[in-house]
């Protein structure tokens, strides 16, 4: 494998699992009557932490992990649990307008409340929505990988993981558009079908957890079933 095809391989792998473009109607709802201009400084942070998250377990791999004694199925059903629960919050209420209710008062400070949503976000958004265990086993496969291109390798997987975050941000500055195109109606009914195929995604995570973790408990056609 050469350098170019590591480096394409690895970013197709890392977009097709964070999806930014799959996840800008959540994006839309969770900042719901946030201005523009906010909104942009959001997606910023957002993708810098996607950036800096996935380089940071470029490099260290599963020895963080395996410090604090976390096996990578038990992480991914811990991601599952979150994931479930706003899920079946975005089924059951309208989560765009607890998101516009949230913002309602604070919008005018500005850098403030951009570091406060974005804080709000980190958790369940940022990770796992967008850097599951999919992605950082992913991150941590290319990166054993690229040992054997030396220091350029290190280079192409970080100018990987960079271009990933490029796009993320791209996407997330689209929001606007997408917001006058569904409107509140159709972003509310995107978003509470999304919250159903976030809580079905969770217990996917959760069975590929247990299916990982123990022997014949849940049939391998369950676990991955394509």
């Amino acid at each position: 494998m050469s350098q170019t095809e590591f480096a394409v391989n690895f970013f197709v792998a890392l977009f097709a699992l964070i999806d930014p473009v799959g996840n800008v109607p959540l994006f839309a709802a969770a900042t719901a009557g946030v201005k523009a201009r906010d909104r942009a400084w959001i997606s910023l942070y957002i993708s810098l932490f996607v950036f800096v998250f996935l380089t940071f377990f470029y490099f260290t791999g599963l020895s963080l992990l395996q410090f604090f004694g976390i096996s990578l199925p038990a992480f991914r059903i811990a991601g599952g649990v979150i994931l479930f629960l706003l899920g079946l919050e975005m089924a059951r209420d309208d989560f765009s307008a607890s998101g516009a209710g949230a913002a309602d008062g604070v919008v005018g400070q500005g850098r403030a409340f951009v570091r406060k949503r974005f804080e709000m976000m980190i958790v369940p958004f940022a990770m796992p929505l967008l850097i599951g265990p999919g992605a950082i086993s992913s991150v941590v496969i290319y990166a054993s990988q690229a040992k054997q291109f030396g220091m350029q390798g290190a280079a192409v997987g970080v100018g990987a993981i960079a271009a990933v975050s490029v796009a993320t941000l791209a996407s997330f500055l689209a929001t606007p558009i997408l917001t006058r195109i569904l409107g509140r109606i159709g972003l509310t009914i995107v978003v509470r079908v999304l919250g159903l195929i976030l809580c079905a995604l969770a217990v996917q995570f959760i069975l590929a957890g247990f299916a990982a973790s123990t022997t014949g408990f849940i049939r391998p056609g369950v676990a991955h079933p394509y």
